[in-house]
């Protein structure tokens, strides 16, 4: 059961049965100048991720959403349109409109990605895929400041939420730091077992790109062939200036996005 409300008016349309989305209250506001279908793909995409709308819940279809709100058909399509864009809702023949899921929008700054989604309430699941000792390439003995064919561990991850991949993690660490057990690294992130063992986590070096998924990277994320991946490359350093890890990840781009702050200089 729902009410849609007028804030203008301060009325409201009688209660009637309604999905899963109905439990949700719309409200917009006809005297401001911010389009009303741009006030209700807002608040659609706020319930979404704060979880108010899960993964799965049906929104109906636009006729029925336009009479349950009292808004225009036309209007009511341009908000759901503007959602199926950022991938957060799906249109579905003899269904209606669903909710697929919400992007994990991460900051850029030092935060491991179990962290930020488990405080984004995104609930996150790891499979690690491997967790050896191997000699360290080029690459990443120079990311890490050692001699080439140096033993380094190298976990392969991949990383869910509400049962989707969402990234794919390759990590490389000097042997001494501490030991890596596949049963911890699936109960909880890297970070927080590196801080548990004692490492001063205090800056980092890291690079952000694109590119389009390979056929096996597809398979593992669940995407197209060629679909778009975000990467990112990071090296991190301890209080005492030195490279306690070297992490290659790649995240489907249509789940996850990065997010900054721009500041002008004076």
């Amino acid at each position: 059961m729902s009410e849609f409300h007028d804030t203008r008016t301060g009325g409201y349309s009688p209660p009637v049965s309604k999905p899963e989305s109905a439990l949700i209250d719309f409200a917009v506001d006809r005297s401001s100048p911010v389009p009303l279908y741009y006030q209700l793909a807002q608040q659609l995409e706020g319930a979404i991720e704060h979880g108010r709308l899960s993964p799965g819940s049906l929104l109906g279809n636009e006729i029925e959403l336009a009479g349950r709100l009292g808004l225009s058909r036309p209007t009511v399509r341009q908000a759901i349109q503007s959602l199926v864009d950022k991938g957060l809702l799906v249109r579905r023949r003899g269904v209606g409109t669903q909710v697929v899921h919400s992007q994990v929008k991460r900051p850029l700054e030092l935060s491991s990605l179990y962290d930020d989604l488990q405080a984004a309430g995104q609930s996150p699941a790891t499979h690690v895929r491997r967790n050896e000792v191997q000699p360290a390439s080029t690459e990443v003995a120079a990311a890490l400041g050692i001699a080439e064919g140096s033993d380094v561990v190298v976990l392969e991850r991949l990383r869910s939420t509400y049962g989707e991949p969402m990234a794919y993690m390759t990590n490389y660490l000097p042997t001494d730091l501490l030991d890596l057990d596949t049963d911890k690294l699936e109960a909880t992130g890297l970070y927080r077992l590196l801080r548990g063992a004692g490492v001063t986590l205090h800056s980092a070096q890291q690079a952000i790109g694109a590119r389009t998924a390979t056929a096996e990277e597809s398979e593992l994320l669940a995407e197209e062939a060629g679909a778009a991946l975000l990467t990112m490359r990071r090296t991190t350093y301890d209080d005492k200036g030195r490279a306690v890890e070297y992490g290659s990840h790649i995240y489907r781009a249509s789940r996850y996005a990065f997010e900054f702050q721009l500041l002008v200089r004076p």
